[in-house]
């Protein structure tokens, strides 16, 4: 009742009154044992106003106070011990799946734990740390995921009594996605961290050790990792990934990838250079540029590049937010990669079909170090799937923009990706896409059944109404397809000569070498000499020119001829 009157609109009453109202009963004293509490009072305010004051505890303290910049605080917040901030000795061990951004990401994460003292195994048994680069593209992908959480569950109970207790990290777009699921519902993780987060895992790592879970998934509308030099984690590989921008725009329907990795936003030109430089002068042959739509690049990050030109897209079309203007275009930075080393060969992936005007094309058809490969996701041959899918354009449009492709590039290479039972998609639509696969002639391609996301357009807005065997046939229909015209491809190079770079022993036979072409395609030759009489062995990251003999839909098998490299490839082919 005091906490309710204390709110109440009623006058107030003098403080006598409500002490006579509270009292059980009405003694003749009462007015005479109010006076004696007034002059109690009254004698303990003249107590405390002789006593000492504030000014007397600061006394002889100077009061002047210095303003503290940023850059002046501490870099390790004062509530975390140094020595967990630098992860000596701590062993971190990284299992990486799904697409090659999370091969990157793994980079980047492992670059920024490195300068803090951590230590790499490739040991699971070793690790006191464990972090899954995680992938959340399909519901078997987040599957897999959860399977393998539950298996490092039982070992870290296991080691909960040791000297090295262990603990388990969840990176990238499941960490953004699941959070919830990961930290309070299943309580299998010590710490998430989303893909904008990396720069943040020694503090989440150390609030870790120290018994608590620890998550950061915040997205960034500017993060690119710019200043971090990814470690490559095959030290002796030929083959790097450059990350050159991260997120999306586009809002495809049935598509995560915005709402796991956000908005666009690209590295600035000159620090993509300085990282192919380093990676030029380290050995690598072939630098993968990435990006989720990588051929949207556009870097605003100096004010003279900002011109009022809006981005020019492929004909006929069309994106759901307004044309952006100004920046460095995608032509550029491919046009300034491909001069830092002639003999390294420029790959990119993967692209958004509407991104590839004419000096595009025009630039990969000049350069003999950039690969005459295109990846270009079609998702389905139907216009009214395409059109539900919010991918931009028709059937006609793509097929138009294949035909200017292989006019521009002779000899191009192309791969796709579809997803079979998309909503609503009817069997007629099924069968345009079966038609698309025979009319365009891809020789790699990634064919998924559709799995519905959460936070997409298609779960808010479209039914998941096509059957799980429905799509599963479609499915199996696709690929069969795919593989037939992609064995009529690969079968019209036999007899050629192909460059490879060579990527070491064949997986399936001690004996024999494999490595790739120009166009992706894998190649398998015996070990021995070149049939041109060089005396050169052959080792991995050589340019070698390999006659191919014979072709499957999956890979070429041919004899060696002689090494070679990619800026002599024009002139240099053995007949």
């Amino acid at each position: 009742m005091r906490t309710l009157r204390a709110f109440t609109a009623w006058p107030l009453r003098p403080p006598v009154n409500r002490l006579q109202l509270r009292r059980c009963s009405a003694r003749t004293d009462g007015e005479a044992s109010v006076g004696n509490r007034r002059r109690t009072a009254g004698s303990l305010r003249a107590e405390l106003g002789s006593g000492p004051s504030f000014q007397d505890f600061i006394r002889g303290v100077s009061v002047k106070q210095t303003p503290v910049r940023y850059e002046d605080l501490p870099e390790t917040p004062s509530y975390l011990q140094g020595d967990l901030q630098e992860g000596n000795p701590r062993k971190v061990y990284f299992e990486t799946y799904g697409c090659q951004m999370n091969v990157n990401d793994t980079e980047i994460a492992w670059s920024i734990l490195q300068k803090k003292g951590y230590q790499r195994t490739a040991q699971l048994s070793e690790a006191d740390v464990v972090l899954l680069v995680t992938c959340s593209i399909r519901e078997k992908a987040e599957q897999t995921i959860w399977n393998r959480l539950k298996q490092l569950t039982a070992m870290k109970r296991k080691r909960m009594k040791t000297p090295s207790p262990m603990k388990i990290g969840v990176l990238g777009c499941m960490a953004e996605r699941l959070k919830t699921e990961l930290l309070e519902r299943e309580k299998l993780v010590d710490v998430l961290a989303g893909p904008d987060a990396y720069r943040d895992l020694p503090r989440l790592l150390a609030l870790a050790e120290g018994g608590q879970q620890a998550s950061n998934v915040l997205l960034s509308l500017e993060e690119t990792y710019a200043d971090v030099m990814p470690v490559q984690l095959a030290p002796q590989g030929h083959s790097a990934f450059v990350s050159i921008m991260r997120g999306c725009d586009n809002m495809c329907s049935y598509c995560i990838v915005p709402f796991t990795r956000g908005r666009e936003r690209s590295r600035p030109l000159s620090s993509i250079l300085e990282e192919v430089r380093i990676l030029s002068e380290q050995g690598v042959k072939e630098v993968t540029l990435l990006g989720q739509n990588v051929n949207s690049y556009r870097d605003t990050s100096e004010e003279q590049f900002c011109s009022p030109d809006p981005t020019r897209l492929s004909r006929g079309f069309q994106t759901v937010y307004k044309p952006k203007q100004g920046g460095l275009r995608f032509s550029d930075l491919l046009d300034r990669a491909s001069r830092v080393n002639p003999n390294m060969r420029i790959r990119f992936t993967s692209p958004h079909p509407k991104d590839f005007p004419d000096e595009v094309l025009q630039l990969i058809t000049e350069r003999e170090n950039i690969c005459k490969q295109i990846h270009l996701p079609a998702q389905s041959g139907s216009s009214r799937v395409l059109k539900a899918m919010r991918r931009g354009y028709t059937r006609e449009a793509y097929l138009d923009l294949v035909r200017n492709i292989k006019k521009i590039i002779p000899g191009v290479s192309l791969s796709s990706d579809f997803i079979s039972g998309f909503c609503g998609e009817t069997e007629d639509d099924h069968q345009q896409t079966l038609s698309l696969i025979r009319e365009v002639g891809y020789n790699v391609g990634f064919l998924f059944a559709y799995s519905m996301r959460k936070k997409t357009q298609a779960f808010h807005r479209l039914q998941d109404d096509v059957p799980a065997e429905v799509k599963q046939r479609r499915l199996e229909e696709c690929i069969a397809v795919f593989r037939q015209e992609a064995l009529r491809v690969n079968a019209a190079l036999i007899g050629s000569s192909q460059l490879v770079l060579v990527e070491g022993e064949s997986k399936r036979s001690s004996e024999d070498l494999c490595g790739r072409t120009d166009g992706n395609m894998k190649v398998i030759f015996p070990k021995e000499e070149p049939a041109g009489g060089s005396s050169e062995a052959i080792a991995a990251g050589d340019y070698v020119w390999v006659k191919i003999l014979s072709a499957s839909s999956q890979s070429l098998r041919g004899q060696a001829l002689g090494l070679s490299s990619p800026r002599g490839s024009t002139d240099q082919e053995p007949l």
